[in-house]
């Protein structure tokens, strides 16, 4: 069960073992991880749960690390995705990179895969601190309903005042 304060990770790698050994492995460094074995499965963790890294690996069923790469980019540019992939020549490195990856770790390299997430995780709640510091500046946006749409109004001095719109106007 997810905690409070603990980064989250979404493994996607089709070998059942090296998930369940990450799986393990995340849990003693503190990190909440879920793992999955190929982007189908992935897909609907993404739409619905937030994570703090995203771990492919460059070979999946159907469709490759690389291209589902791509496809999380489409829809998210700023969490990081890490590849942790048997791939070790360096155009299958550049591939990924290209593919909008944060970064490349060769299995099976754990120690540097765990250095590697905790630089990313970190940077991700920084970045997501940053951006909360952000929001709690704003003004304050009031809105109300008015004749059955949705309706706000700001003035300059930061008052909201209610402000209707109509259907044809």
């Amino acid at each position: 069960m997810p905690t409070l304060n603990r980064s989250r990770v979404l493994f996607v790698d089709d070998d059942e073992d090296a998930c369940e050994i990450l799986r393990l492995l995340m849990r003693q460094c503190g990190i909440d991880a879920t793992c999955v074995q190929s982007a189908a499965v992935a897909w609907p963790f993404i739409r619905r749960e937030c994570f703090d890294l995203y771990v492919l690996d460059g070979w999946l069923p159907e469709i490759d690390g690389f291209e589902f790469c791509r496809q999380i980019r489409e829809l998210d540019s700023d969490i990081p995705i890490l590849f942790y992939s048997g791939a070790a020549y360096d155009a299958d490195k550049a591939k990924g990179m290209a593919a909008g990856a944060n970064g490349y770790v060769t299995k099976p390299d754990v120690e540097r895969l765990i250095k590697t997430i905790g630089e990313l995780t970190a940077q991700a709640r920084e970045r997501d601190a940053d951006s909360r510091r952000v929001i709690q500046h704003l003004p304050a946006v009031e809105t109300w309903f008015v004749d059955g749409f949705l309706s706000r109004s700001e003035t300059s001095d930061g008052e909201v005042h209610p402000k209707a719109f109509r259907a044809g106007q």
